[in-house]
């Protein structure tokens, strides 16, 4: 994990604000009186913080102290669960939380680790249980690119996610890896960056 050590060091990498389509979630498991969520990946805090002024129990994992010692600063004024580990083997019990948060995150891994992980977030979400979700898709700019490790994955050689692994999908993968799931919503967002093609999927779904 050095690597994300030395990447959460730059505040400029982490936005403060969390996404729109996080608000959008929560809303929804507001009115469902959802409680209990976990942020997969919660790297320097903005969604764990989020979730946890906006009454619901929080909790949060993520591998890097440096992300896990940003969230605990920004969290002063609000109750939140933070545990370091690996998002392969999560420490907690079958079915015990209402939803799970993981944005820019759980592609940052080989295939069979993203399948591992998709169980792990299966095993712990209740009946019914949520998932919010997003994946890098084929048509971003930097697919394709960088150290080949195996087919869709690639390692970046340049930028703020230099050494970092990334794997890459489309339509038809998602829908394998999350085949056991109902209710799936999957959105392509896209926008241009200094004329850069950025590209990821978001998904929804429910147990």
């Amino acid at each position: 994990m050095t690597e994300w050590n030395q990447i959460l060091r730059d505040e400029i990498y982490s936005p403060e604000e969390p996404d729109d389509f996080v608000i959008h979630f929560l809303s929804k498991l507001h009115k469902k009186q959802k409680k209990r969520i976990l942020d997969l990946g919660c790297g320097r805090g903005r969604h764990v913080v989020y979730v946890a002024t906006h009454g619901f129990e929080a909790h949060g994992i993520d591998a890097s102290d440096t992300g896990l010692r940003a969230t605990k600063k920004k969290i002063r004024d609000a109750d939140a669960y933070l545990v370091k580990c690996d998002m392969r083997m999560l420490p907690y019990k079958r079915s015990c939380f209402d939803a799970v948060i993981s944005l820019r995150t759980i592609y940052h891994q080989r295939l069979d680790d993203v399948q591992k992980t998709i169980l792990e977030i299966k095993r712990i979400l209740n009946r019914n249980g949520s998932i919010l979700i997003d994946f890098l898709s084929k048509r971003t700019h930097s697919y394709g690119r960088g150290i080949f490790v195996e087919e869709n994955t690639f390692i970046e050689e340049d930028g703020p996610e230099k050494g970092i692994i990334h794997y890459f999908v489309d339509r038809e993968e998602l829908e394998k890896l999350f085949k056991e799931f109902k209710c799936l919503n999957m959105e392509l967002r896209e926008k241009q960056v200094e004329g850069k093609l950025r590209s990821r999927w978001i998904v929804m779904a429910k147990m």
